[in-house]
């Protein structure tokens, strides 16, 4: 292992020095830490769960009573491919959680799932954020034409307001404190932006060369 310039530990399991893998003792005095979920918390993981599990299996047990279970799979398959390739490739790629070494991702919304691409420590692009959107609605919307064709309708209003509680549950309580910060439903404080990318150089560089008359992207 070897310290860089700031001070943080490089090692095989943290080869670009991020903050949030270096070992917890190394935050205790961090002023910035309680503000953030830029460590790994089965606790965080667990509340992300709380929101999405209840959309996940109302809208799986009424594919499932519509009689419409090759639906069911079709959905799972996409999910698999749109947490492992798609979504990891536009948006968990510039997740300081995705500079573990590894080839599974340990954070707190996709817990285990695969990490077929490097770690790029600057920000999404605007096509990536597109791109993150458009898989994410149809990772949602997909059911719902069945569900209503099926003559689920308690089942599909369930899951809709399931599906509301999710949004606006992450929009909350989570996108308040995610350190992936260009993610476009993000929402910390730019000051806070700012003092996390200070403390972790590689990311730093790598917006200011994406774009070089700000740190951060500015906030509303």
């Amino acid at each position: 292992m070897e310290t860089d310039a700031g001070g943080k530990i490089r090692g095989p399991a943290n080869p670009h020095g991020i903050c949030s893998l270096q070992p917890e003792a190394a935050c205790a005095a961090c002023e910035i830490g309680p503000h953030l979920n830029c460590r790994h918390s089965w606790a965080d993981l667990a509340t992300f769960a709380a929101f999405f599990l209840p959309f996940a299996v109302t809208a799986a047990g009424g594919l499932l009573r519509a009689g419409y279970g090759w639906v069911l799979a079709a959905w799972g398959a996409y999910a698999l491919f749109f947490f492992n390739v798609w979504e990891s490739r536009a948006l968990c790629s510039h997740c300081p959680f995705y500079a573990r070494e590894g080839r599974v991702l340990h954070c707190l919304a996709n817990e285990g799932m695969l990490k077929p691409w490097r770690f790029r420590p600057g920000p999404m692009s605007r096509t990536e954020g597109i791109q993150f959107l458009v898989g994410a609605a149809v990772l949602v919307v997909l059911p719902f034409p069945f569900l209503v064709a099926g003559s689920q309708y308690l089942l599909a209003a369930v899951a809709t307001a399931a599906a509301v509680a999710w949004c606006v549950g992450l929009r909350r309580f989570i996108c308040t404190k995610c350190v992936n910060f260009s993610c476009p439903l993000n929402r910390v404080p730019k000051e806070l932006v700012d003092a996390y990318l200070a403390k972790n150089p590689v990311m730093r560089a790598a917006w200011e060369a994406a774009a070089p008359d700000r740190s951060a992207p500015s906030r509303r």
